[in-house]
């Protein structure tokens, strides 16, 4: 397991830079043929560390829960917001995540001084720091995508109970042969994504 101290690189780089309220912003689901691309902010507390924390795709599902519940008990402040497949299918999933993400920051209790995000360029009032695969190597932005994942599944999860022809609740959304299978044989519901699903919906 990857001691928590090795995520703290960055962080230590704003707090060396005088920034305090450090805050990490991740999606989760811009991949998927259905559901949401769900984004999280949050600002963590750097000196109580949470060990376990990393890339929630490097985080077993349960492990991922027990998580979840520590950070959002933890956190100085954090917001997820989720942009559903409408308006990925209107706005594309690009400007969709962005703006996703935007709210996520905006809708924070507390402000943050300067904002880390795993390399998207972001229209915010806000100094940010861009790092490319900042979800293995940051604490601040591996949290948000923790919480971020969490939550996506469980709507995934509640979406299975009413689709269970899809088996969201093994794919959560993505195009494994079982789901393009189900998309062929039933059609969409009305939680894929359009412009996502037109190789393989007439």
């Amino acid at each position: 397991m990857v001691d928590v101290h090795e995520l703290l690189e960055y962080e230590k780089k704003c707090l060396d830079a005088g920034y305090k309220y450090i805050c990490g912003v991740d999606e989760v689901g811009r991949g998927p043929l259905a559901g949401p691309v769900t984004c999280t902010a949050v600002i963590m507390p750097l000196d109580d560390l949470i060990q376990g924390v990393n890339d929630s795709k490097k985080v077993s599902k349960n492990k991922r829960i027990k998580l979840y519940d520590v950070i959002m008990e933890k956190a100085i402040a954090v917001n997820t917001v989720s942009y559903d497949n409408h308006q990925i299918d209107e706005m594309n999933i690009l400007e969709a995540t962005k703006a996703c993400m935007k709210d996520a920051i905006m809708g924070l209790s507390v402000k943050p001084d300067i904002v880390l995000v795993d390399a998207l360029k972001l229209d915010i009032p806000y100094k940010t720091m861009g790092i490319i695969k900042g979800d293995a190597l940051s604490y601040s932005i591996a949290s948000a995508s923790i919480v971020a994942k969490v939550t996506r599944d469980k709507f995934m999860f509640e979406m299975a109970e009413k689709h269970p022809e899809y088996d969201f609740q093994n794919n959560v959304g993505y195009g494994t042969a079982k789901h393009i299978a189900a998309l062929k044989e039933f059609g969409p519901t009305p939680i894929h994504r359009k412009t996502f699903i037109k190789n393989f919906v007439k």
